[in-house]
């Protein structure tokens, strides 16, 4: 029945995460491979922002696939997958760096030039010319909860009601510590390097 499945113009690749849950759960363990797939490469881009080595990363990412694999009957396929993986992916990165880093510091190398770009209007870009290092530093400083919405809205494009969905807190406290993390970065640029002309 599975080969007839595989062979069918339905394939698996056109079916939504939501429904090749379902089958997942219902006919085929296999297809969770499919998801794994899917994934792979989004959420071992999303861990880099929190861990720097190459081989924790494989790590974690594999504890979160297990993880999400032992709880798929936990999920809810009327809501988005790719929130409750990202969730599960968050949490994990969390309890690695509060286990083996210090204060939750996250990894600035592979974050985007866009923090002071067109979507972030710190003080009108604050200066282009402030280069990612000091930027790097500066987002060290900012409190954990502020990092963990700006990382999801700005490098992940994950709306406010997805990054409410991963962190499991309100809509209207996704947008406060958004505009909080905005303006704590802003000041610790300025603070730190005042204006660059």
């Amino acid at each position: 029945m599975a080969v007839l499945y595989y062979n069918q113009s339905m394939s698996i690749e056109n079916l939504s995460d939501e429904e090749l849950i379902v089958k997942i759960r219902e006919k085929d363990p296999e297809l969770y491979a499919e998801i794994i797939q899917r994934y792979q490469s989004k959420l071992s881009h999303y861990l880099r922002k929190f861990i720097k080595d190459f081989d924790e990363i494989e790590d974690v990412l594999q504890d979160v696939f297990i993880k999400a694999y032992k709880n798929l009957y936990g999920f809810n396929p009327d809501k988005r997958f790719s929130s409750w993986i990202y969730r599960i992916a968050h949490n994990e990165a969390i309890n690695h760096i509060k286990k083996y880093y210090n204060r939750g510091r996250i990894s600035f190398d592979e974050l985007e030039y866009e923090i002071i770009g067109e979507k972030m209007d710190l003080v009108e870009r604050i200066d282009l010319k402030i280069d990612r290092e000091k930027i790097g530093l500066a987002f060290n400083d900012l409190k954990l909860k502020y990092k963990e919405v700006i990382l999801l809205y700005y490098f992940e494009d994950r709306s406010y009601e997805e990054i409410s969905d991963i962190l499991r807190m309100p809509v209207s406290t996704v947008g406060t510590y958004i505009s909080r993390g905005k303006k704590q970065l802003k000041e610790i640029l300025l603070k730190k390097y005042g204006r660059e002309k």
